[in-house]
């Protein structure tokens, strides 16, 4: 289990996050729909997650959302690498009723981000463009390579969730143990 800190004048984040878990969580953001959006993530990750944010969200939602995208990917991070023995890649489409969001995911060591959602406005109060700045902090504090595309959908909520959730299954899949590997790299080291 991997115990992160990180305060700034913005956001006063405590994290606790374990990849050997069972997928359950303990979220406090003050951001409903992102909590909900994080506790799919751990749900379906399979990855333990207690995660509390207070952030200055009379401003807005912003620095919260990617300051939790920041902690989370750091301790991420130091939970899973170096990589062994591991299967490395993993890949994974969530349906939620009309919408259908694809992740493929590299546990790289290479940060990289495709986002191709195509969601604009809010899901109540929440701003849906905090999604990409999310996955953004999340995945360059991981070493992620991670391309999430979605297939099809017209519900802002169902988007999103589906996104979340396919991130979760490949990271999932990516994590998940393969003792004939090795290192699940030719160079040797990931």
């Amino acid at each position: 289990m991997t115990e992160l800190n990180r305060k700034t004048k913005e956001t006063d984040i405590k994290c606790k996050l374990d990849v050997n878990g069972n997928g359950t969580s303990n979220i406090e953001t003050g951001i409903g729909f992102f909590d909900h959006m994080l506790e799919a993530l751990s749900k379906h990750s399979g990855i333990n997650i207690d995660l509390e944010c207070k952030g200055d969200l009379h401003v807005d939602f912003h620095h919260s959302v990617e300051d939790c995208g920041i902690v989370l990917g750091k301790a991420l991070k130091e939970e899973i690498f170096p990589i062994e023995a591991v299967e490395r890649y993993g890949n994974a489409t969530v349906v939620m009723d009309e919408a259908a969001t694809t992740c493929a995911l590299d546990l790289s060591n290479r940060p990289f981000l495709v986002y191709e959602v195509n969601v604009s406005g809010k899901v109540g109060e929440f701003d849906t463009e905090l999604v990409e700045e999310f996955f953004h902090a999340f995945v360059n504090n991981a070493g992620l390579t991670c391309h999430i595309i979605q297939d099809r959908g017209r519900n802002k909520h169902h988007i999103i969730e589906a996104s979340f959730k396919a991130v979760a299954v490949a990271l999932r899949r990516a994590m998940a143990k393969n003792e004939k590997l090795g290192i699940p790299s030719t160079k040797g080291v990931l």
